[in-house]
Order: C-alpha cells, then structure tokens, then sequence
C-alpha cells in the first residue's frame, strides 16, 4: 500500500517536471514569436538545473502531492498559485545571484508563471473531469444508476452535486436542478442546469426517467417541505432530505446525511441562534445538578450542559435504567466530563439534603416531574406530591445549599389548567417564585408547550398505530398543540437560564399551533400510506382534563421581549408571596389524608383559575406513599436536618445568609 502511494507521487512528479520543462520553452516561444529557439537554448539548457529542483521542491514542501486529483479543487488552486510565486521568485533571485539575469529575458519568467499555472493546474482539473464525467458514465452504464434530481441551487446543493460526482460508486446519475427563486432559472452548476421550479418536479421525473429526489435546502419551512413532498408524491416518485443547516454551515452536507422525511422537518422549526458564549459562561467549570436526569428532557440536558465543560455533571434520577442510559452516553460522548450519577427521589428530603451538601451543585436544572395529563387524572395524589411537594423540596434545598441558580422546567398546561398534572405544575411555579423572592439563589422558571417523541407523547404513539396498521386515535378534530424539538427546548432552557437574573418566568416561543388530526396525516403520508384509506383516523373524544387548545400566558401577565428573539419574560401579577406558601402548606397537609374535594377546594384557593372537569378527578386514590407521611412531609416550613444548624455555617455549607420568611 505503501509502495503503491509513492509510484503514485512519482507518476505525478514525473507528469510536473515533463510539464515545467515545457512551459519554460513555451514561454521562450511566446515572448520572440518563433518555435526555432536555437539561439536560446543554451539558456533554457543552464535555467532548467535551477527551476527544476526549485519548483519542484516548492511544490513538494507545500503539499502539493499529498492531494487527490479528481478531488482538485478551489483550494488547490490557491496553494498552487502560491508555490509557483514563490518557485518563480527563488528562480529569479538564484539566476539573479549567479548570471545577474544577464542574456535572460525577465518577461519569459513572467511568461513561465502563467503558462505553467494553466498546464500544472490544468492537468489536474482535466483529471477531475475525466474522473467526474467519462468514468462517472463508464462505471454507472452497467450498474442500473439511478437519476436523481436536485431541489435547491444553493450551497448544500452544490455540495451534494459535487460528492455525486465525485464519487461513482455511489450509483446516482445528476440530471439537474430544481429552484424556486427566479434568478437561478436557467444558471448551470458544474454544467448541469437549473431545469425549473418545483412545481414542475411531475414533468421533469418523466422528461428525464428520475428516480429520486434529493432536497437540499436545509433552511426551508415545514409548509415548504411538506408541498414538496406532497409534489413528489404525487409524481410517484422517492424523495429524501437533508437534516439541520447547523451541518451544512460547518461544510459537511453529504449524500450520507440525505434521509427520509421526518415528522420534525413538516413542522419546519427553525434552528435556534445561541449565545454560546453566556451559556459557557453560566455553565463552564460549574457543579451542575438536573432532577429527571434520565427523562426526555432531562437526559438532553445532561448531553448539552456537557458540551459547556462544566466541573462536574450530578445526575439525579430514581429510575435506575434511565440513569444507567445516560451515565453510559455521557462516558461515551463526553469521556472529559466527571458525571456522578445519583439513584435518589425528589420526594425523599434526605437523599435531596445528602446530595445538595456531597456536591454542593451551583446551578440546578429541575427536569424531573409526572407530565402525562391523563395518567395523572387517575393518580391525582401522586401528581400533587411529585410535582408540587417534590418541587419545594429540591427549591428549598437550592437555597439553604447556596445554590446560585435554580431553572425550574415547566409546561403551556400550567395556565389556566383544566388538569391536575397543569395545575401541579402552576402551583411549583409559584413555590419557586415565592421562595426566590426572599433568597439570594436565583429562581428562573421556563414554560413552554410540547416537545416531539418525548416519552408518553402523542409521536410515539401515532408511530406504533402506523406500524400497527391503524386506526390511529385523535381525541377530537380540532385540538391543536405547540411543538418544539427536544434539542431546541433544552437549547432555549439553557440560554434562559444564562439570561435569568432571579424571578422570571420564561416563556419560549412555540411557533404556530399544529392541528393534531394534520400531524397524523403527516405521519402516515411518511409512512408511505394514505390517510383514511390505508389508515384509518377515528376520533375519541377528549380525556378528562384535555382542553382544544393550549396557552403560554395568563390574563394577569404581560410579556416583554428580551436578547433572543425565541425567549420571552412574563411580568406577573403582583402576589402576596407568604400568604400563597402558607396555601400550599396546608394543601399539603391536607394531601397526607388522600385526595379529596377538599383538596381540589386548596387548589382553587391556591390557583384561582384552575377549572376541573366535574369537580375534578373521580377515580379511587390510594393513601401517600409512606416516606410523604408525618412529619418533614412540609418542606416550605422546614429546615434541612441532615446537617446540625451550626455545622453546616462553619463547614460552609450553608452559604446563603438568611433563611426564606414565609
């Protein structure tokens, strides 16, 4: 293999020297007009040791041969400019030193630097055409290539042209471009023309026997891609994408990376624009904890924090699969970062209180939380005592531990909630803005509304319908819901969290509502199938605590814009802080007894706009699990008691002065 790569270097060195020589007597040619150069030959003869060895040795010391000639680009172009300035100045100045240029035209060397850039890096383009041409249709003859058709003239277009070309072995045939914007109608790219607008896709599969589509416009918007995609199948043909612009910006669009069609790219988000830099500063060398370390959310946390080189990354989660998948994952992707993972329950204060003072984390991500609306209708107790008590418990201890910043993750159902999952979450709002209107730790919550394929959301389970073959269920034709992508959620999180400076509530921008009953089509026309004919659609009405429609504010709350145009602040109303904490104590009291009318009656007190369906739900709950019962079941009231008072001040533990007056 060796052997073979340096013939190959020789090959080429012997082609350069061949073509030096003959550009030095082509020159000579050019400049008296005459092909008899006898009169001249003696100085061609003692200019040849000198240039020979220089231009070669110029070339060879910038990497001129280390290079692959059908791949001869742009690039190559420049660095060859620049060794044959250079070979042409030392052969100057050495004829210069010797002979004093004396006999020596100096226009021939200027002559010499053109001709021999147009033979050297004429080879190699020619190369690179011959390859990309004559093979390309040699090698694809006999092996069925299929013809593809471009949609977009642009950057990752070109770049997917190139490759097809490039490489043969991939089995595509180019047959042109299909563009939109009128200006690039009719332009070529590397020889192949932009044969029209996608509306024209049906006539040009037919006029040119295409087999497949390659959209190469990572950019576009979820409409655009989905008329595309309802063109190509109407013309009967395959259609593939490229994913994020994120990869076509860093150079790197591939025909590897060209994939079928996913739900996410009908929706058509567009990728959100960070402020890389706040976000490294508010994470970089910092403990950082996330609860619900191994959910949908909180598992994407943990992979993006880790991309900021933070001191170290505390996992909590009580599920011991979920945290086993994440710790793996980090070690695999991030093998720099310490990861401690923790097997513990936001509901056990003594697991929270032994983590908090081990690892005294600086910034807290509270992911974890029971989400699934009707899941949490049935078990309305284990809701309340989750989301709310849970809550208070990782809040308070962020405050006694001197935690600098606590970002609660919080969701659209939280306003004005016909559910107690909503409700829930309402309510472990206002705890961390009452606790983080009297602490120094910094208390940002951010809301937002549906995140694709998280765990237990209606993208998996439309999927599993479909490989099913139907029906898939839709609790009502017009129930719409916001999306985003989990990466841009977390993204967004992040780049709160950096903004907050204490007590805001963030609200994400979600977009346009998307018509649930839209989004099955969508899937099912991905799948290949048609809508109400291959799969049926059936509708079952809306579950208990569902509304149509989700919102992202309440009446009381105005919105101001801040640094990024996708992140949102609410300025909510003016709330008696200790009054609504003294609340939320007694609704936890009450829960100690089970779940009752007298509960939902607290909640309302608590949250005035909370309407549940019929009074709310009617299934039999079951008593609080036993480490919620008793005593140290209120958290808001209490002090940590895994340390004594004083120690944990001269430890220095307990890094925030005051204590939170309820």
């Amino acid at each position: 293999m060796l052997l073979r790569k340096y013939s190959k270097q020789v090959v080429v060195i012997a082609i350069d020297t061949m073509l030096i020589i003959a550009s030095l007597v082509l020159s000579y040619a050019l400049r008296f007009n005459t092909l008899n150069l006898g009169v001249h030959a003696s100085q061609i003869l003692v200019a040849l040791p000198v240039l020979l060895p220089l231009r070669l040795g110029t070339f060879l010391s910038m990497g001129l041969y280390r290079g692959m000639w059908r791949f001869t680009g742009m690039r190559d172009l420049i660095s060859l400019i620049q060794a044959v300035t250079i070979s042409s100045g030392l052969v100057m100045a050495v004829l210069f030193l010797v002979f004093r240029l004396e006999e020596y035209p100096r226009s021939v060397f200027i002559i010499d630097w053109f001709v021999v850039l147009v033979l050297v890096g004429g080879s190699r383009f020619a190369y690179r055409l011959y390859h990309e041409r004559v093979m390309h249709s040699i090698m694809n003859r006999d092996a069925a290539a299929r013809n593809v058709l471009i949609v977009g003239a642009g950057r990752a277009g070109e770049m997917i042209l190139r490759e097809i070309l490039g490489n043969y072995r991939l089995n595509y045939t180019p047959v042109g471009f299909v563009d939109d914007s009128r200006k690039n109608r009719d332009m070529t790219i590397h020889g192949f023309r932009v044969l029209g607008n996608t509306r024209e896709i049906p006539r040009l599969v037919k006029t040119y026997a295409v087999a497949e589509v390659f959209l190469a416009i990572p950019g576009a918007s979820g409409a655009a891609k989905r008329r595309i995609l309802r063109t190509c199948k109407r013309a009967g043909i395959k259609a593939k994408t490229l994913p994020a612009v994120s990869e076509i910006l860093s150079g790197s669009a591939k025909v590897s990376m060209l994939r079928e069609f996913q739900i996410e790219d009908l929706l058509g988000r567009e990728q959100a624009q960070l402020d890389t830099a706040s976000i490294r500063e508010f994470l970089k060398d910092k403990t950082v904890m996330i609860t619900g370390a191994g959910g949908s959310i909180g598992s994407e946390l943990c992979r993006q924090v880790a991309q900021f080189s933070p001191k170290r990354l505390v996992l909590f989660e009580r599920s011991e699969y979920n945290l086993y998948q994440i710790h793996m994952n980090l070690q695999d992707l991030f093998p720099e970062v310490l990861v401690s993972p923790i097997i513990g329950d936001i509901l056990n204060q003594n697991r929270v209180e032994q983590t908090f003072a081990k690892f005294m984390p600086e910034v807290v991500f509270h992911a974890a939380a029971y989400k699934h609306v009707p899941l949490m209708e049935m078990n309305p107790l284990e809701a309340l005592w989750n989301n709310v008590h849970g809550t208070g418990i990782v809040a308070r201890c962020s405050h006694t531990y001197g935690v600098h910043k606590f970002v609660m993750v919080s969701t659209d159902k939280a306003v004005r909630s016909t559910n107690i999952m909503g409700v829930s979450k309402r309510i472990a709002e206002l705890i961390c803005q009452g606790i983080g209107s009297t602490s120094k730790t910094q208390f940002v919550t951010v809301r937002f509304g549906n995140v694709l394929n998280s765990v237990g959301s209606v993208i998996p389970l439309f999927k599993q319908q479909i490989e099913k073959g139907g029906p898939v269920t839709v609790t009502h034709p017009d129930i719409y819901r916001y999306f985003m992508t989990i990466p841009e959620s977390v993204q967004l999180i992040m780049q709160a969290g950096a903004m907050g400076k204490g007590n805001e509530l963030f609200l994400l921008d979600m977009g346009e509502p998307v018509k649930i009953v839209d989004l099955a089509r969508d899937m099912i026309s991905l799948s290949g199938l048609e809508p109400d004919k291959d799969i049926k659609i059936i509708f079952t009405g809306l579950r208990s605590g569902e509304k149509l429609y989700e919102e992202l504010l309440f009446d009381g709350e105005e919105i101001t814009s801040t640094l990024h145009e996708k992140i949102k602040v609410a300025a909510s109303e003016c709330i008696d802080w200790p009054t609504r904490l003294i609340k939320i104590e007694q609704l936890l009291e009450s829960l100690r007894s089970g779940f009752s009318r007298d509960v939902v009656q607290k909640i309302k007190e608590i949250v005035p706009e909370f309407q549940p369906e019929n009074g709310g739900p009617k299934s039999p709950v079951p008593s609080p699990p036993d480490h919620c019962r008793g005593k140290g079941a209120s958290l808001l009231n209490s002090t940590v008691t895994s340390l004594p008072h004083a120690a944990m001040i001269k430890s220095g533990i307990h890094r925030n002065a005051k204590d939170v007056t309820l």
